[in-house]
């Protein structure tokens, strides 16, 4: 029964979620911490990693969530359930899209789906940053995380500097600060 909750549960999540991987993480986080799958703290530490393991975002995020809840199969099914309705509706617009792109209803909807998409993510961040103890808390480690919040967002955003070298970088100040 519970690799059939988790199929459908996942499934529910790839039909209607928009925007990509760090858009569905907070609709993955609630329906983890609602079906009792994992703690906050715990689907944290399941970003962190997903964040920088090969593959999409969600997709790997929906695996380590079915592994801690029923192994191997659960990740299996887990990943199915994600990625099989994103297959269909990616083929069904594929096919319908080229017929209705010019339309100026089409292209007005999914300009406006922008906004949404960027709150989700926006959003996201929030609730990682939140279970860090980066907002709910003042404290030196609270200060420090932050900081190296906004660096590294200056980094990010100002130079040419590769992502993964931002991600090392982090982690080395994380492992000489913490």
């Amino acid at each position: 029964m519970t690799l059939l909750h988790l199929f459908y549960t996942f499934m529910k999540i790839g039909f209607v979620s928009f925007g990509g991987g760090y858009a569905m993480i907070p609709v993955i986080e609630q329906e983890a911490s609602r079906n009792g799958w994992m703690s906050i703290s715990e689907f944290t530490d399941v970003i962190a990693i997903a964040g920088m393991s090969p593959g999409p975002m969600a997709v790997n995020s929906v695996i380590f969530v079915g592994y801690h809840t029923a192994g191997l199969a659960g990740a299996i099914v887990s990943a199915a359930g994600m990625v099989v309705p994103s297959l269909l509706l990616v083929i069904l617009v594929a096919t319908c899209f080229y017929k209705v792109n010019e339309n100026r209803w089409v292209r007005d909807f999914l300009y406006g789906l922008r906004a949404v998409v960027t709150a989700l993510i926006f959003y996201g961040a929030i609730r990682f940053a939140q279970s860090n103890g980066m907002i709910s808390h003042f404290d030196m480690d609270a200060f420090l995380l932050f900081t190296l919040f906004v660096i590294c967002l200056f980094v990010l955003v100002r130079t040419k500097v590769h992502p993964l070298l931002v991600i090392v970088a982090s982690g080395v100040v994380g492992v000489i600060i913490f």
